[in-house]
């Protein structure tokens, strides 16, 4: 695992943070690996209601990039992998619940 991950341009951690995991999908993705432990493709195309498979996929190639998530094949043919948390995924655990806890007692459904 990288010591650091590079985030040119943002001086504040706030900031590299938001550019890692600010956005609504991938902030779900990871509550989902929380909650869930490791997921499948397939997995995440039934609990995000509205993704495309195109954007998850994009989302997850970004995760595995910043060494947040990892993948592990499943099988062969025809190629299939299932996506866990790396150390450095599980600590933004903190976070996503802080936004549960938030949410909790500032909003209703």
């Amino acid at each position: 695992m990288k010591k650091f991950i590079s985030i040119p341009g943002h001086t504040c951690p706030v900031s590299r943070t938001v550019e890692i995991v600010g956005d609504k999908w991938t902030s779900l993705i990871l509550r989902d690996l929380l909650l869930q432990g490791p997921r499948r493709f397939q997995d995440f195309i039934e609990s995000l209601v509205g993704i495309s498979p195109n954007i998850l996929s994009n989302r997850l190639k970004k995760l595995q990039e910043y060494e947040i998530i990892e993948s592990q094949l499943y099988s062969q043919h025809p190629p299939r992998n299932d996506y866990r948390l790396t150390e450095r995924g599980k600590d933004l655990g903190v976070i996503i619940g802080g936004m549960r806890d938030w949410g909790n007692k500032h909003t209703k459904s």
